[in-house]
């Protein structure tokens, strides 16, 4: 516990930004709020510089994909739908999830052999299999896929115990919340679904 609190007051202002802005997209991304992406944005940007500066490579480069993301997102909630209209919530089948499933463990094999032999990136496969998984269902979230919560509550406990080694221990608390956040999101995206069945 000493070591936790030591670590939390050595926490730099980019990190406070970051996982402020963090927390944000996450709650207004459960909430249905399009402007949970100017707030990915922020974060995101941020995170670049964190995660580079602690030898995570992957993460790093996973947050300038999410920057891009957020301008997708933001475009695909206004005008993704049908001739252009608001996007409305989807659901996959067993058939998606399986070949999604599938493409984030070939990916995360790839990518965590090759960061092994060639890098210095710290728990390459661990560091790869939260990078792609957050990869493809940061796409499903700009679709608006439900399932993306259940995706995102296995990713975030994931990066909990990522983010403890690394001694991250801001993110691993925000990682937590996130985990909570998903849970709520996946409820609230579902009553969603519901509302616009029954009004079709």
């Amino acid at each position: 516990m000493e070591q936790i609190l030591t670590a939390l007051q050595a926490t730099s202002t980019l990190e406070l930004v970051s996982v402020a802005f963090g927390l944000a997209y996450v709650i207004l991304a459960a909430r249905e709020n399009i402007w949970c992406w100017p707030a990915a944005f922020v974060g995101t940007g941020t995170a670049i510089f964190l995660f580079w500066d602690v030898s995570l490579v992957m993460e790093s480069a996973l947050n300038v994909y999410y920057l891009a993301m957020a301008v997708f997102g933001w475009w695909q909630w206004r005008h993704g739908g049908e001739s252009r209209s608001k996007l409305t919530i989807q659901t996959w089948g067993l058939h998606q999830h399986c070949l999604t499933l599938a493409a984030i463990a070939g990916l995360t094999a790839v990518s965590g052999f090759l960061l092994s032999k060639h890098t210095s990136a710290a728990l390459p496969y661990v560091d790869s299999f939260t990078t792609w998984s957050a990869v493809i269902t940061t796409w499903m979230v700009a679709r608006k896929i439900l399932e993306n919560w259940l995706y995102w509550i296995v990713i975030n406990a994931v990066s909990v115990w990522l983010f403890i080694q690394k001694q991250l221990y801001l993110y691993a608390a925000l990682f937590v919340l996130y985990t909570i956040i998903a849970v709520f999101g996946y409820l609230y995206w579902k009553r969603n679904l519901q509302h616009v069945k029954q009004a079709a």
